[in-house]
């Protein structure tokens, strides 16, 4: 599939917008399951783009930055991803894993301009000593337009490259399915490594009947024909449900502490 010149700008730009994004401005526009709908919206395939955005977000999940160390770069990646399962007619798992490189060299741009920046900031220091509030403000947009610079000649050189190589992929896949598969096996795998992240660090010993039964209860709803397409959200509903309960019953317990011992009222 060709893009056209002004879908290779409109993604350019998308991608600078939220390589600035991830930093500043709302902090959730540069989410896979958003870049993977604008991107595919542009793209003139907005469903591909939000399955795969949904899919890459389910391998992000869990990634977080911890110190100075940054995972794969979600932005780059699900952009990529997308562009590889529209312009290339790819599989989503296996798009998803064709977008990982990518993903990679984004998180080793993060950490360069981090690297650059971090000499600067004994400069911040001096202007805010010298109440020099516009050099601050000038060195944070450079900051700011570097990493959202960069982002968007990494996508606009993999979308170009990309359309280049829907060709050859196609014909990869046809002539040599193994790699394929095996792109497609790297894939699904990502997103269960992105839960289990997630898990490692939040889940405490009192939610694991919780965890089990909405494991449960998700496979249950997968297996009917028709809920399986709403499983996820049907779950998400049932665990919201759960969540408010457990916060009413917190609040009422913590109210009723704060009144002594109770009393008479409603027979208790």
């Amino acid at each position: 599939m060709e893009f056209n010149a002004i879908q290779i700008l409109l993604v350019g730009v998308w991608a600078f917008i939220v390589g600035i994004d991830q930093y500043n401005l709302l902090e959730s526009l540069y989410q896979p399951i958003v870049t993977g709908a604008v991107v595919g919206a542009i793209l003139g395939d907005l469903n591909t783009g939000l399955v795969v955005g949904g899919t890459y977000q389910l391998m992000t999940i869990g990634n977080m930055p911890v110190g100075g160390a940054q995972p794969p770069n979600a932005i780059i990646g699900g952009i990529m991803a997308t562009v590889f399962a529209i312009g290339s007619g790819l599989d989503t798992t296996a798009a998803v894993g064709l977008a990982v490189p990518f993903a990679l060299f984004g998180q080793y741009m993060v950490t360069l301009v981090f690297t650059v920046m971090s000499p600067l900031m004994s400069s911040a220091d001096k202007m805010a000593e010298k109440g020099d509030v516009k050099g601050i403000v000038r060195l944070n947009y450079l900051a700011m337009g570097a990493l959202g610079l960069l982002f968007a000649v990494v996508c606009i050189g993999g979308l170009i490259g990309g359309t280049a190589l829907g060709t050859t992929l196609q014909t990869i896949s046809d002539k040599y399915g193994w790699i394929m598969d095996g792109l497609g096996a790297a894939g699904g795998m990502m997103r269960f490594v992105g839960f289990a992240i997630l898990l490692r660090i939040m889940l405490s010993n009192e939610l694991w009947g919780i965890y089990f039964a909405g494991f449960a209860l998700a496979t249950i709803i997968g297996y009917i024909p028709e809920l399986s397409g709403s499983a996820l959200l049907l779950v998400a509903f049932v665990g919201i449900a759960i969540a408010l309960n457990d916060f009413q019953t917190r609040v009422a317990i913590r109210q009723n502490a704060g009144n002594g011992n109770g009393g008479d009222e409603d027979g208790i």
